[in-house]
């Protein structure tokens, strides 16, 4: 080492000395306009829905999506909420704080029409559409305050359902309004210790008579989502004179309370046990109750009124696995232009835009198939839905959440692998979207038991809502665009072998349909999502990505049920072998 280096060695190197960290910093990902991004949505509502205000609108949120909101959102994922007990006196008090960013949330969606558009039915039977599409560009910087909206919308349903009348009739104006002042959201209090969604046999709670007529509820809750809402739809059983209930879902009712406070700030009838810590959606609050005499003004509805909300609820969880999926991919796409990997940018590694281009396929027909099933709910509350409408609106509102749920974490799963380590970094803020997304197949039904109510709606329908399936042809428009041939012969062909499953397991057994439920869940979300990319791609304004789309989702197994079928997967020597085989133990010796 030469004499004259040294005094430069001692300095240190002028690149890496003290706060000196080197030159180089990686552009992160912009989050841009969401609504401007999104080629198919805008394609979509061209198509349907070709309104200037609708459009206006839409791109006027999404700009304020990306420059505004998304921090907000940002701010509720690290500043979750916290339970605090006793006031400094020792009081109970049982307050949830929440971030300011979570209550210009609640401002946020009233302004926005977020529940409202859906109860204005300004646009008709698009009006669903509109709704869940200005949902779609916001649900992945909410916060998760798409949550609270979903309930509150499934609560606003069920209102709507039995008849605006008192005691609910200010409830439901304050949860359709679009002033933050008025503005009410919704909680769903329906899981008990017990857990699951068997609440016919898990609900314990009950309605005690009073003697003016009212009701007073005792039980405990064991999962109540926003726990901070203004009212909450809850279960309990209600009790005879003699403090009988009546066992299993006959006995149950849904009411309604309103979440209030008395003069010295105490909850009226709850006790806030304690936040759940979740996986994710940790922006929300999350809470177990017990509830000690919450005063009902009504008597209690039948169990059956739930269907309403349910429908609600799973439609906003599909379309939070949309939208998750495609803001993931908007992200990744833009990383994909600021990020260089041995010489290149990553938009021109051929390997890594091809796992893109398979993640957007998954999206396109994640996004279709959740929009038709907002277009038939739409022309169902607009009564101009025919028969076939309804039937499939009935099928399709399970296969739609289950399906898009699994497909949101894998799809999510792959986005934050295509940033790289820098996807497993939490103030990033892309883990939040993976364990998010997690939620989406368990939340309102995990995929088995959705996959078993697709079979209760078939036998409810005597087979009705699958011949409406069946019946239901969305490929009239192809037979002349030869390039989707290939494609529109998958899906005859998938569809055809579905029918025959069908006929044939219908003469085997309830015990063999259950068995094979999960596969002909997935067999129905495939073949209906390739004939609506096909349908899409037939349209005059359709863009050439549009086909390829269709050509690519057609490619993959479309009926999986009839392949597993014919290698004896749903037999009856299948499930002992099954439980062998998951309950293995080592042998002595």
């Amino acid at each position: 080492m030469l004499l004259h280096q040294l005094p430069f060695l001692a300095a240190g190197h002028p690149l890496f000395t003290r706060a000196r960290i080197g030159s180089f910093f990686q552009e992160k990902a912009v989050l841009k306009n969401p609504f401007l991004e999104d080629a198919l949505l805008q394609g979509y509502l061209r198509r349907h829905l070709p309104q200037e205000v609708v459009f206006s609108d839409l791109c006027a949120f999404g700009e304020r999506v990306a420059k505004e909101v998304d921090g907000w959102g940002r701010e509720c994922e690290v500043n979750p909420p916290r339970l605090v007990h006793f006031d400094p006196w020792g009081r109970r008090v049982d307050h949830i704080v929440t971030s300011e960013a979570w209550r210009r949330m609640k401002d946020l969606s009233a302004q926005e029409g977020l529940v409202a558009i859906g109860y204005e039915r300004s646009f008709g039977e698009w009006s669903r559409v509109y709704q869940m599409s200005k949902l779609y560009i916001y649900c992945p910087s909410s916060g998760l305050y798409t949550c609270p909206l979903a309930m509150t919308d499934g609560a606003a349903k069920v209102i709507q359902s039995i008849g605006v009348s008192w005691p609910v009739e200010e409830a439901y104006s304050r949860l359709t309004t679009r002033q933050p002042e008025l503005f009410w959201t919704s909680g769903q209090w329906m899981t008990e210790r017990q857990g699951g969604s068997d609440v016919a046999s898990g609900t314990e709670t009950v309605a005690v008579p009073q003697t003016d007529g009212s009701y007073k509820l005792h039980g405990f809750k064991w999962f109540t989502s926003a726990t901070d809402a203004d009212m909450t739809l809850t279960l309990a059983r209600v009790q005879d004179r003699t403090g009988a209930t009546t066992p299993g879902s006959k006995g149950l009712s849904l009411f309604y309370a309103e979440v209030s406070r008395d003069e010295d700030g105490r909850l009226r009838g709850i006790e806030v046990q304690r936040l759940k810590d979740k996986l994710g959606t940790r922006q929300m609050p999350t809470a177990e109750l017990l509830l000690d005499g919450l005063p009902l003004s009504d008597e209690g509805r039948g169990v059956a009124s739930i269907a309403n909300m349910l429908t609600i609820t799973r439609i906003h969880n599909s379309v939070s696995a949309a939208s998750t999926m495609r803001r993931v991919l908007q992200l990744a796409r833009d990383y994909a232009t600021r990020r260089t990997a041995f010489g290149k940018l990553l938009k021109d590694h051929p390997l890594h835009m091809q796992t893109l281009a398979r993640m957007e396929v998954e999206t396109r027909g994640a996004f279709l198939l959740v929009m038709d099933v907002c277009r038939l709910l739409g022309r169902e509350e607009s009564g101009i839905a025919t028969q076939l409408d309804t039937h499939l609106l009935r099928l399709l509102t399970p296969v739609v959440k289950l399906y898009t749920g699994k497909q949101a974490v894998a799809v999510v799963s792959e986005g934050l692998e295509s940033f790289g380590g820098q996807g497993y970094i939490e103030d990033t803020g892309l883990p939040g979207l993976l364990r998010d997304a997690q939620v989406l197949s368990i939340w309102e039904g995990t995929t088995n038991v959705l996959s078993l109510d697709v079979l209760r709606c078939v036998a409810r329908s005597s087979g009705m809502v699958l011949h409406a399936y069946f019946t239901h042809s969305l490929l009239a428009g192809a037979s002349s665009v030869s390039s989707l041939a290939p494609a529109v012969k998958a899906v005859d062909g998938s569809l055809s072998e579905l029918e025959q499953f069908v006929q044939g397991a219908a003469t085997r057994g309830q015990s063999y349909l259950e068995l094979a439920a999960r596969d002909l869940a997935y067999s129905l979300a495939r073949i209906y999502t390739g004939a609506l990319l096909i349908d899409h791609a037939c349209w005059k304004g359709a863009s050439p990505s549009d086909s390829y789309a269709a050509l690519r989702w057609c490619e993959r197994d479309l009926c999986p049920v009839a392949a597993k079928q014919k290698r004896g997967c749903y037999d009856s020597r299948t499930p002992p072998l099954d439980a062998a085989l998951v309950c293995d133990q080592p042998t002595e010796g």
